[in-house]
């Protein structure tokens, strides 16, 4: 009897190695990769623009790059009872976003107007793409925007400006 529960055991064992060698293992999966830190000193892409569905959108946007590019000459905050000077600036932007031409509209100040031609300018001549924006057939989208300036010649951009 020994003997038959011995080779019983013996079987039983082998069958279990056998069966076990026969098991299917599961499939590798890589793992997913650590997110690495940016480095200091590379560059970060910028962040995406918000959606432009109306020209407003795109003026806003625009805004926004000339007070970026110009942040020692900007102010925020309520605006003077009497500005000292009001500059219109007409802009022409091209499909890619490219600045085709900037010019004075109104003005009344040759300091201020000098001061607003080179906002935009320094703020260009790369900006977002109005493509979807353009009137059908035309080559530039044509829109203008209101330089508001403080007595110290700092301005403030009427797109952004908010209610006074």
């Amino acid at each position: 009897m020994k003997k038959f529960a011995r080779c019983v055991t013996l079987g039983l064992a082998s069958l279990i190695l056998s069966l076990s060698a026969c098991r299917k293992t599961p499939p590798h999966l890589p793992s997913a990769p650590a997110e690495t830190p940016p480095q200091p000193g590379a560059a970060v892409p910028p962040p995406t623009p918000p959606p432009m569905n109306t020209i407003d959108d795109y003026k806003a946007l625009v805004a926004q790059q000339i007070l970026d590019a110009n942040t020692a000459i900007t102010f925020s905050g309520r605006l003077p009872a009497m500005l000292p000077a009001i500059v219109v600036v007409n802009l022409s932007m091209d499909r890619d976003g490219k600045l085709v031409n900037v010019a004075i509209k109104r003005s009344r100040d040759s300091a201020a107007s000098t001061v607003a031609l080179a906002a935009v300018r320094r703020a260009g001549p790369d900006f977002a793409k109005p493509r979807h924006l353009l009137p059908r057939g035309r080559k530039t989208l044509d829109f203008s925007e209101t330089f508001l300036f403080d007595d110290a010649y700092r301005f403030q951009l009427r797109s952004l400006a908010g209610p006074q």
